[in-house]
């Protein structure tokens, strides 16, 4: 019995086979196609070249309330800026970036900084509800501002910043740190300029946070002083999409929140996704609170850009596949599958900054661009459909 049981299988795996290849037409099985078992490695470079000056501005910070703060005055240091005083009303988060920048100068409050004519640009990673104020007051004092995401929470807080920008010709940028801070996608950025994948039809986007709740301050979970989670997370999204689609007009076609799993959190949105349409392409995004800790970063953050002759994908934090590290590139185009070590690609943000500032110029992103990637992650929020 069990001799015929193992024939007759054997005999149906043989008709099997037989049948799935008769079913493929003769012009696919004599047609010769290019596979390799593994993407050729590449050791990206970045094809600007930083010629920083070191003190060609003078920069403060105002506002110490999210780690995004280090990033930010990392930029402005190695793009040449001098930092010079801070101020913060909280003693431990102050005393923590004292460690850090031993010469800095503490100011007695934030009147001090607004007030010193050889400052030309403040640096905020304050509460966000407080971020957009904070950068008015500056641009009314002559300077230009450098904000964490959200750099603005609100539709009415962007009328406002709007007004007065146009109103004084100061620089309000905001640091959109997964685009603007990460190696892979200025390095996308250069290959997507450059028409390797063709002309960009559609970017999808992903970006889980880790949540560790005991870890957050109070205005973490008060969706008044943070804005929600698509004006947060996703502005990020909201950027990368209009950078890549070369889009000057955008909408949202549909959005969506949720409390998934923190009901603790009443006003707390855990999970939120947003399809968007602009001039140069579309684009889809999901952001999220749900990084597991068994990842060992905080989150897999990743993003697809789809071209009409390839595709790019970029791994930005994590390749759970076994690389090392952040920073990978894969791009598929019409020959071979290429992988982009982006380990050492340099970051011209700050340096970009720093001499538009100096030069009144908007080499490091354009004053439109950063509103609109601002109003898209707005609207999507104020629209979105609660689950």
């Amino acid at each position: 019995m069990e001799s015929n049981r193992r024939k007759f299988i054997k005999k149906s795996f043989a008709a099997g086979a037989g049948l799935a290849t008769a079913a493929i037409p003769i012009e696919l099985m004599s047609k010769s196609f290019h596979h390799t078992s593994s993407p050729r490695h590449i050791k990206a470079t970045s094809e600007y070249v930083p010629s920083p000056q070191k003190g060609a501005i003078r920069f403060s910070v105002i506002g110490l309330n999210h780690g995004h703060i280090y990033g930010q005055v990392k930029a402005l240091l190695d793009g040449g800026g001098e930092l010079v005083a801070v101020y913060a009303k909280e003693p431990k988060l102050l005393q923590s970036f004292i460690k850090r920048y031993p010469d800095v100068k503490v100011a007695s409050g934030e009147d001090e900084i607004l007030d010193d004519d050889s400052i030309q640009l403040i640096a905020s990673a304050s509460i966000p509800a407080d971020r957009a104020p904070l950068g008015i007051r500056a641009m009314k004092h002559g300077k230009d501002f450098m904000a964490d995401k959200p750099g603005i929470i609100s539709l009415e807080q962007l009328t406002e910043v709007r007004r007065v920008q146009k109103e004084t010709s100061r620089i309000y940028s905001i640091m959109y740190s997964e685009r603007l801070g990460n190696r892979a996608t200025v390095k996308a950025g250069e290959l997507v300029r450059a028409g390797a994948i063709g002309k960009v039809v559609q970017t999808i986007g992903t970006g889980p946070h880790r949540m560790r709740a005991a870890s957050r301050p109070d205005w973490f979970f008060d969706p008044v002083k943070f804005g929600g989670i698509l004006t947060d997370i996703g502005s990020h999204q909201a950027d990368q999409f209009l950078f890549f689609t070369d889009s000057t007009e955008a909408e949202v076609v549909a959005s969506q929140i949720g409390n998934i799993n923190n009901q603790q959190y009443p006003g707390f949105e855990d999970f939120g996704d947003m399809m968007v349409r602009g001039n140069g392409g579309t684009g889809y995004f999901r952001i999220d609170w749900f990084t597991p800790d068994g990842l060992n970063t905080w989150g897999d953050g990743r993003l697809i850009i789809l071209g009409t002759e390839g595709y790019i994908e970029l791994r930005k934090y994590a390749d759970i596949d076994g690389r090392d590290g952040g920073n990978h590139l894969f791009l598929v185009d019409g020959k071979e599958t290429k992988y982009y070590d982006c380990s050492e690609v340099y970051l011209p943000y700050g340096e970009l900054l720093v001499n538009d500032v100096v030069n009144r110029t908007e080499t490091a992103m354009t004053q439109s661009h950063c509103f609109l990637a601002t109003e898209l992650a707005l609207r999507g929020q104020a629209s979105a459909v609660k689950l």
